[in-house]
């Protein structure tokens, strides 16, 4: 990967609605080498797919929610079985494998409180081998981002 793919990545980034021909002008190649840049990004799974950000708060999602979870068992089935189950959700945005105190970090989005509540009690807590869960509600989002640091060096 050279200095114009890590142009175009970084361009990319910070807006996923520029054309072709927008890229190519801003790092100064002609199109045809900048579509086959990007085709060849997209290739490596450098580039992974395409989506559009949405303001959680104006679609009435008020709430976010850190929720550590541990386990009472941690075989390899026990694992995947809690994976396969809490990742059926919209609710539960990431699932992260911690090491450490918890095994699982989620982070999940609700409408408000009430919300939240009927999906712990509803949802974690009867997943198979809970031990215990744990909710960091979040007061306010001082950063917030996509972006990878690109050095375009």
């Amino acid at each position: 990967m050279d200095l114009k793919d890590k142009m175009i990545l970084s361009i990319i980034q910070n807006d996923s609605t520029l054309s072709v021909k927008e890229i190519s002008e801003k790092i100064g190649l002609t199109f045809t080498p900048t579509y086959e840049r990007i085709k060849q990004l997209e290739k490596q799974g450098i580039i992974e797919k395409y989506v559009g950000l949405l303001n959680r708060e104006k679609l009435g999602l008020n709430i976010v929610v850190y929720c550590n979870v541990r386990l009472k068992e941690q075989s390899k089935k026990v694992l995947e079985t809690f994976e396969k189950n809490i990742g059926k959700y919209d609710e539960v945005q990431e699932i992260i494998s911690l090491s450490g105190e918890y095994d699982y970090m989620l982070k999940i989005i609700a409408k408000d409180i009430n919300s939240y509540n009927d999906f712990a009690v509803n949802v974690i807590s009867n997943i198979p081998n809970i031990g215990q869960y744990h909710s960091s509600i979040v007061l306010h989002e001082v950063k917030k981002s996509t972006r990878f640091k690109i050095d375009l060096e």
